[in-house]
């Protein structure tokens, strides 16, 4: 089976083709211009020479042979002929030919018919019926004097390469051709080399191989070399992002799989002590069916919150947009959380205008103020107070949401928003949180094109610093 063409190949070929093609139809057009030019020269100079001797023969008045025979011994270039021919087409004078009488009609000639049209006419290697071989013949008519001067050269050796193309343009064209073709090979070698590289990490890719990292050095420092560059690397990018999130997808089957466990496991043993003991005292019954309802409130909460998690993991298309008052939402959340507050002495101050609109998800921005309020509830500590503070800056909305509790240690404050972490495990299933809280707040603030980071207080305390984009 033959081996196909690479595409820098064909793109070489196809190119090539198409320059040569050019240059051919070039240098075939250069040459026949020259040869024009040529052509026309000499016949600019036989004109001229006829001019002259008719100014001769008007001048001396003498139109005999012999005359004449004399004054082109005198003045004629060599190996001219000269041939004077009268409107009719019969020849009156030839300095070549003895018996005029034996020529025949020359009104047929081309040039004698293009000088007797149009003034002038010439004709380039035509055979002459009188002499037997080439000549160059060149004719002016004179209307006045009614006749016609031809001269002629004969189409020798000589005059043939006076009136040839310049060889040296020949070999000038041929270089010039040479060294574009070298040019076009590494300009079309280069950028098939790229196509061909991308073709095959192409492939590469489609058939999940293995793609080296060194393969992006090996593209040429040009547009389509940095274009493909970036390709690769957006692979690369694309294929780390998809490693991570599969790590992160095991994760957080697995996390979810432990949360899981342990109120199902709770669930199942108050439950299977009740069913075991159908003699249980009312009292302690009761006991286990609060706490079973208590545990299924937080299957509950926890499948919710692993909802709203999927639902910003399927991106913002995925989303209801509208225009949302977060003052409003804001006040809500406040209602809400006063009983939590109260019952652990805590007050919670709010510093934002009365009218904050943005356009967004209305489930997701209520879901940032109200897991930061249960956050502070749960873990900054009793008889704290907890601060809200909101201004408009440029296009976004900025908040300041803190509390002056404990705080949290500092190994821990980077890792706070990630999924299922917790700083202190048994005390976050004590109160019952479900390890999400956090992270859902970080992922609605970016899908509102914000941004979020949390700081301890150096009085002591913690702060969310955030923007939502309008």
């Amino acid at each position: 089976m033959a081996k196909k063409l690479s595409i820098g190949n064909k793109l070489y070929l196809s190119v090539l083709s198409l320059f040569l093609l050019f240059a051919v139809a070039f240098i075939v057009f250069q040459q026949y211009r020259e040869k024009q030019y040529k052509v026309e020269t000499l016949n600019l100079r036989l004109q001229d020479y006829n001019n002259q001797m008719h100014e001769a023969l008007v001048s001396g008045g003498k139109n005999n042979a012999a005359w004449l025979n004399n004054y082109l011994t005198r003045h004629a270039i060599r190996d001219l002929r000269v041939t004077i021919i009268n409107k009719d087409g019969r020849v009156i004078f030839d300095n070549v030919s003895t018996n005029i009488s034996h020529m025949g009609n020359h009104i047929r000639r081309p040039e004698v018919r293009q000088a007797l049209n149009k003034g002038n006419g010439s004709s380039v290697d035509r055979n002459s019926k009188t002499m037997g071989h080439d000549y160059f013949y060149s004719a002016t008519y004179y209307p006045q004097d009614k006749y016609v001067i031809r001269s002629a050269l004969p189409y020798n050796v000589d005059l043939a390469k006076s009136l040839k193309t310049d060889q040296h343009y020949l070999w000038f064209a041929a270089v010039i051709i040479l060294l574009l073709t070298v040019v076009l090979y590494r300009f079309t070698h280069r950028l098939g080399s790229n196509i061909t590289k991308l073709n095959e990490f192409a492939t590469k890719a489609d058939h999940d191989g293995k793609i080296e990292t060194d393969e992006l050095v090996n593209f040429s420092a040009d547009e389509l070399g940095d274009t493909a560059e970036r390709i690769v690397k957006l692979y690369l990018k694309l294929q780390r992002t998809q490693k991570e999130q599969n790590v992160l997808k095991r994760q957080l089957t697995q996390n979810v799989a432990h949360e899981l466990k342990t109120p199902v496991a709770s669930i199942q043993g108050y439950l299977e002590t009740i069913l075991e003991n159908p003699k249980v005292d009312e009292n302690t019954r009761s006991i286990f069916l609060q706490r079973c309802y208590a545990q299924s409130k937080r299957l509950t909460s926890l499948l919710a919150d692993m909802s709203m998690l999927n639902r910003m993991d399927d991106g913002e298309q995925m989303l209801s947009i509208e225009d949302v008052d977060v003052a409003e939402l804001i006040q809500t959340v406040d209602k809400e959380s006063q009983f939590a507050l109260e019952q652990r002495n805590m007050t919670m101050t709010c510093n934002i205008p009365p009218h904050i609109l943005i356009r967004g998800n209305r489930s997701l921005l209520y879901s940032i103020f109200r897991n930061l309020t249960d956050n502070a509830i749960a873990y900054a500590g009793e008889e704290t107070t907890i601060t809200l503070e909101g201004k408009e800056v440029g296009n976004k909305w900025h908040f300041i949401f803190r509390d002056n509790g404990q705080g949290v240690p500092q190994e821990h404050l980077a890792r706070i928003f990630e999924r299922f972490y917790r700083v202190d495990k048994g005390r976050s299933r004590k109160m019952g949180g479900t390890g999400l809280g956090l992270a859902i707040v970080k992922n609605s603030v970016l899908l509102h094109g914000g941004t979020i980071r949390a700081a301890n207080l150096p009085e002591g305390g913690l702060k969310f610093e955030f923007t939502i984009k309008k």
